[in-house]
């Protein structure tokens, strides 16, 4: 089954409880935690995702685009993530493989994100304990971006390593994710699809959601 992650970058970010509660047919909350050190923008911190873990059941999808994320993941596993992405990008391999270690220690699923300048055989030093690969189809930073139709050719390699390395663990797109563009990353193995402005700015949330899964 194809799995659909509201990002809450597209919320109202004044209501964003009311917002949360609209999505509440979607299977993961994709909450994007921006330093303005690793991606020009700055979002949402510790304290807002303990707010959110307060205010809702759903399972929090915490993609941390963060420099140097190691220093932060103990922090929010203890504010509620479920699951925490960090970018293979962001440090040292030897200090992404001991963040990594942190949060399966803090009983927090785990995975890894790419960006698009990133070959997916990045992932090979860490496959086999990742609960989830995060491949980003567009530059990190900020929504609304437009799908780069490139990254399918990663999502098919990192669906291939996934195959033959570790097959429970689940694929995830971000960036540019619509109507027209879901179905393409699917085909090409993706089955979490993160979705903003598709799914807040449709009149439809719910609707929205159901045509994003297919």
């Amino acid at each position: 089954m194809i799995k659909i992650a509201p990002s809450i970058l597209s919320a109202d970010f004044a209501n964003l409880e009311r917002d949360i509660k609209k999505v509440t047919s979607a299977d993961y909350l994709h909450v994007d935690v921006m330093d303005g050190a690793f991606v020009p923008n700055i979002t949402i911190g510790i304290p807002v995702v303990k707010s959110i873990r307060a205010c809702t059941d759903m399972f929090l999808d915490i993609h941390l685009m963060v420099d140097k994320p190691g220093r932060y993941v103990e922090a929010f596993a203890k504010a509620g993530a479920d699951m925490l992405s960090i970018h293979l990008e962001a440090d040292h391999p030897a200090h992404i493989a001991q963040a990594l270690k942190i949060i399966g220690e803090c009983g927090v699923k785990r995975a890894a994100a790419l960006r698009p300048i990133t070959k997916a055989d990045a992932l090979l030093p860490y496959i086999e304990q990742l609960d989830m690969v995060l491949v980003m189809t567009v530059e990190p930073g900020f929504g609304g971006q437009a799908f780069m139709h490139s990254q399918l050719d990663t999502i098919r390699r990192a669906r291939a390593i996934i195959e033959q390395y570790n097959p429970a663990c689940e694929l995830e797109v971000d960036g540019g994710i619509a109507p027209k563009t879901a179905p393409l990353v699917v085909e090409a193995g993706a089955n979490v699809l993160v979705a903003g402005s598709a799914v807040y700015g449709a009149a439809d949330i719910p609707g929205a959601i159901a045509a994003l899964r297919g």
